[in-house]
């Protein structure tokens, strides 16, 4: 028996007692968001695990407004910028302002000094823009004037960007997206969630969120969810399918070869890893199963393959080609 499942039940019992925050932060982001309960656990489950989150969908699905409610419930600061094609990197991270009686520079910090921060539309900004922001999500710092400052302990990018065929939009660059946890696809809520929508936000008041957690309250259970078991041969299931997606005819995966250019890279299993145990710790578990990888390994891997002009000329999507590699690759 190892170590770790020595300390198996002291673990459950912290995670236990740890966990119950998140009870009471749902019941604060259900009061004003309808539905999208799958949106909602991958959000959450990113905060915990560290990780930043893309969503991809048309305007009007609540992204803003699920980050801003989950911001309200944590008693966090919360900052939004909305991307545009001239903004510039000094309006994202801040930038160096003279004072003339001092006869001195100061540094003005930049909305990106928040705790949630929501990059609106982030693919109508330059390339500028994006380098600044890839520094600050990957060293959780930015350097203004030769000066480095180091961003909130708690700091999490949720990024929305519209579908590439729309106008003024390109692709972002591919060291920026491997930044990214998770890419969501935000699709229109159910009619009867759209009915209780209408009711919600057309009431003589608007719902809204009160804090029930503190942020140093996420920031402890951070440290539990490393501490979450996973099992050896779990480690070897998630690299499994990392590396089917590169090299699928060693997984009896032959007829995927042609249809992907670039696999996954092995950010891809750290954070399906640490995705894993912050889901197991979502659901009250102090260690992982099959499932919580299953569950994750979607949203882990989509923006990460990379599709040849073969697939895309038979309309073969990443998802399409991640739901194979999860079906052929054997749970241990």
């Amino acid at each position: 028996m190892t170590p770790v499942r020595q300390g198996m039940p002291v673990l459950q019992d912290q995670i236990e007692r740890e966990s119950l925050f998140v009870n009471d932060l749902l019941a604060q982001i259900n009061q004003v968001i309808v539905g999208q309960e799958r949106l909602v656990d991958r959000v959450l489950t990113a905060l915990l695990a560290d990780g930043h989150v893309l969503l991809e969908g048309v305007p009007g699905l609540a992204k803003t407004l699920l980050i801003r409610t989950v911001a309200e419930a944590m008693h966090a600061q919360f900052a939004r910028i909305q991307f545009t094609p001239d903004l510039l990197p000094a309006d994202l991270i801040g930038t160096q302002v003279y004072n003339p009686q001092m006869g001195v520079f100061s540094i003005h910090r930049g909305p990106i000094f928040t705790n949630l921060l929501l990059a609106d539309e982030i693919n109508r900004a330059p390339a500028k823009v994006q380098s600044a922001l890839l520094e600050a999500m990957q060293e959780r710092q930015v350097t203004i004037a030769s000066k480095t400052d180091k961003l909130p302990d708690l700091f999490m990018v949720m990024a929305t960007q519209n579908p590439i065929e729309q106008e003024g939009t390109y692709p972002l660059p591919e060291a920026q997206v491997d930044r990214f946890m998770f890419k969501l696809m935000v699709d229109y809520p159910a009619r009867t969630d759209e009915r209780n929508m209408l009711d919600r936000m057309t009431g003589a008041e608007k719902p809204h969120a009160r804090p029930v957690v503190e942020p140093i309250t996420v920031l402890n259970a951070r440290r539990t969810v490393k501490k979450v078991y996973v099992d050896e041969r779990l480690k070897d299931y998630v690299l499994s399918l990392v590396v089917a997606t590169r090299t699928p005819a060693e997984f009896g995966l032959a007829d995927l070869k042609p249809l992907i250019s670039i696999g996954a890279s092995p950010r891809a299993g750290i954070y399906m890893i640490e995705a894993a145990r912050a889901h197991a710790f979502l659901h009250g578990r102090g260690f992982v199963i099959p499932d919580d990888i299953k569950e994750v390994a979607p949203d882990v891997l989509r923006h990460r393959i990379i599709t040849s002009y073969e697939a895309e000329a038979e309309n073969i999507t990443s998802d399409r080609l991640v739901s194979q590699v999860l079906e052929k690759i054997q749970v241990p």
